[in-house]
């Protein structure tokens, strides 16, 4: 028994790797100074909050960091091979706890119970204790709700249903097995949201500058949990992956689980007004103070400063009112190399050509109405020319996609600290080198900063931008629609701001009148739900999102969200990059081989005129098109967790734990279906 209550408090809901068979979970962190004494004052709350906020938020990191985080998707791919998600028996359970770790949510349930006896469970500061600026406290409090709203919708997206524990635990089995019985996904979300209303409740009494949270970040995150939970329960609704679907992994614990707002459908529409509500008090504050884009990259001294370019990679970016939270870097303490792969070969990302094809044309009328994508009808320019593909097209290809001779530098070039990179080369679709390699051939400006200073190698620290106000824009027009079935005044508003930005065609109704879904449907896996086409309206919402958040990290789960992948089951799709064979491109290389087994570099012309990154030889993942499983909608819970919670430690069935849909309770297995 004791090595069980190890067993479990360590990688069950704690998680750690090593630890010696002290109870861990009776001790405080490490500190020099007690608990009674060290949340008693608002600058230590505020170091707490600073481990917190690294552990918690993202950043740039190493390489590309943040704006790779769209990787794997229809949108943007790597070198090499398809993730295993997207195959049908490379993805598989394990051993180990994997993503099914409690340290961080530990860490901060323990100081809620230490921090809010002195201040009050009230919340409203009647009872505070805690030494310094009342306001303050006030906000570090929210601060940390925020962070464990954060984590937890994290813990949502991968696994779906998963335990709520809200103060720290006693270190004994029982206590801890019965902590690890998961609550109904909803039920999740909503504590996200409770805690979200806590973090707005408490900030509103000050702001702190944007690299801090602050009550907006913390309005748009909501608006963020609830509009994934609401499109997850209507497009997964009578499924396994919903409480009550059928087959549901939860019904033996819930047998006759009732949904709080009474049925699936109200459950659904409830969160849709809850991300309404939040969005719209975002987006009618930021609606009208986006950042300038004048609708290309700037490209000398003497051009017009294009804010929407350089906010991405400013070294301030509170000076950029849209930018609700960023993470700052120091060049001695903290850095990264977004901008040199900015200038590069996106650290070997690329985007696809789906994601190209699907900017709309400046006038708002998709690209397929003007001629073929290979040779488009005077208008559209057509694709055998990269230097063609973003002209007259919205404001946002023609700022951010990259195409030879472009210029990455115009100011300090004479600072010799920073690489000089000042000219987009071809791009370099042969090597087999990583960081040299252009997977697709199409790559992006995004992160990148005009100045050389900040071209050291490994070496930049412009900021990370976490949330942007925008997004509440986009949130509120997809939630208003999927409740009312219609564009309301607000979303009207927000919809034509986020256009006349990327100048294209204000008028989306004419955008919708010119949409053909089998079409869209080609170059968009957000054209489906539930393996079905949705319908114009509802489609051209989801392809402003995919466009104005580009590469920020929103589009696997989107598809998630939507149920989007479902199609991919019978029908694999085929990622393809820029038009090289029987084009000029062609004409720039002189080393390419396809068909060479190991030795090709390119994928062969029989396949397709236009390169396709995973079918250069049999052996890389993808090479027969990435198709998709049910249970990849949601991530296994590893054999080792499950068997933890067991009574007698090796009857996967007598767990607390339940297994996700299709998904094995045994190790080193693919999912079922």
């Amino acid at each position: 028994m004791k090595n069980k209550i190890i067993g479990i408090s360590l990688t069950g809901l704690l998680g750690l790797a090593a630890m010696s068979c002290s109870d861990f979970l009776e001790k405080t962190p490490m500190s020099q100074i007690s608990p009674e004494q060290y949340y008693s004052s608002a600058a230590q709350i505020d170091a707490i909050l600073m481990d917190n906020y690294n552990a918690i938020l993202p950043g740039h990191g190493s390489w590309y960091g943040y704006f790779a985080s769209d990787d794997g998707t229809d949108n943007q791919v790597t070198m090499g091979g398809c993730s295993s998600v997207y195959t049908t028996d490379l993805w598989r359970n394990n051993n180990e706890a994997g993503e099914w770790y409690f340290s961080r949510i530990y860490y901060l349930n323990f100081a809620f119970s230490n921090i809010l006896p002195r201040y009050g469970e009230s919340l409203d500061g009647s009872e505070n204790t805690i030494s310094g600026d009342l306001p303050l406290v006030q906000h570090y409090i929210g601060e940390l709700y925020f962070l464990r709203a954060y984590h937890y919708f994290s813990k949502l997206k991968t696994f779906g249903d998963f335990p709520i524990i809200l103060e720290p635990l006693a270190d004994d089995w029982e206590t801890l097995s019965d902590a690890a019985m998961r609550s109904p996904r909803n039920e999740v979300a909503r504590q996200i949201i409770d805690d979200l209303d806590k973090a707005i409740y408490l900030m509103q009494f000050t702001n702190l500058s944007t690299n801090r949270i602050n009550r907006d970040a913390a309005l748009l995150l909501k608006s963020r949990v609830a509009l994934y939970e609401g499109t997850w329960l209507k497009y997964f609704k009578d499924t396994p992956f919903v409480p009550g679907g059928d087959g549901w992994p939860g019904t033996a614990q819930n047998p006759n689980y009732q949904f709080p707002a009474g049925s699936i459908e109200n459950e659904s529409n409830f969160f849709f007004e809850q991300a309404m509500e939040a969005a719209k008090e975002v987006g009618d504050r930021y609606v009208d103070r986006l950042a300038n884009n004048p609708g290309k990259m700037q490209q000398s001294v003497d051009d017009p400063v294009n804010d929407y370019y350089d906010m991405f990679a400013a070294l301030d970016m509170s000076v950029y009112p849209e930018i609700l939270l960023w993470r700052q870097y120091n060049r001695n303490l903290m850095r990264h190399d977004v901008c040199q792969n900015a200038a590069k070969s996106n650290a070997s990302l690329g985007l696809t050509r789906m994601y190209v094809q699907n900017f709309l044309m400046a006038d708002g009328s998709p690209v397929y109405t003007h001629g073929t994508y290979a040779d488009g009808d005077g208008y559209y320019l057509g694709d055998k020319d990269l230097r063609n593909v973003r002209e007259n097209r919205d404001g946002r290809l023609q700022v951010f996609l990259k195409v030879p001779g472009d210029v990455n530098q115009i100011y300090d070039l004479d600072d010799n600290t920073g690489l000089l990179l000042q000219y987009e080369p071809i791009p370099d679709i042969t090597s087999g080198t990583y960081g040299e390699n252009y997977p697709t051939g199409y790559a992006i400006h995004k992160g990148g900063n005009l100045s050389r200073k900040y071209y050291e190698n490994q070496w930049c620290y412009t900021g990370c931008p976490i949330m942007r106000a925008s997004e509440a824009l986009l949130n509120y027009m997809e939630a208003s629609y999927e409740l009312k079935g219609s564009i309301d005044g607000t979303a009207q508003r927000y919809w034509e701001a986020l256009r006349k930005r990327a100048h294209v065609n204000p008028d989306y109704n004419y955008t919708i009148s010119l949409t053909d879904m089998a079409k869209e449907a080609e170059n968009d896996w957000g054209a489906y739900s539930g393996g079905q086409l949705i319908d114009p309206v509802l489609y051209n919402i989801r392809r402003e999102r995919r466009c104005e958040l580009l590469s920020e990290g929103f589009r696997y789960s989107d598809l998630k969200r939507w149920r989007a992948l479902d199609q991919l089951i019978a029908n694999p799709c085929h990622i393809e990059g820029m038009h090289l064979w029987n084009t000029p491109m062609q004409e720039w290389y002189t080393n390419l081989k396809y068909d060479a087994g190991a030795d090709s570099n390119v994928s062969s012309p029989d396949k397709s005129e236009y390169i396709r990154p995973f079918e250069k030889n049999s052996t890389q993942y993808g090479y027969n098109g990435l198709t998709w499983k049910m249970g990849h909608y949601l991530s296994p819970i590893s054999s080792k967790e499950i068997l933890l919670s067991s009574p007698d430690g090796i009857t996967p069935d007598a767990s607390k734990i339940y297994q996700n849909p299709y998904w094995s309770n045994s190790g080193s297995e693919p999912a079922s279906r």
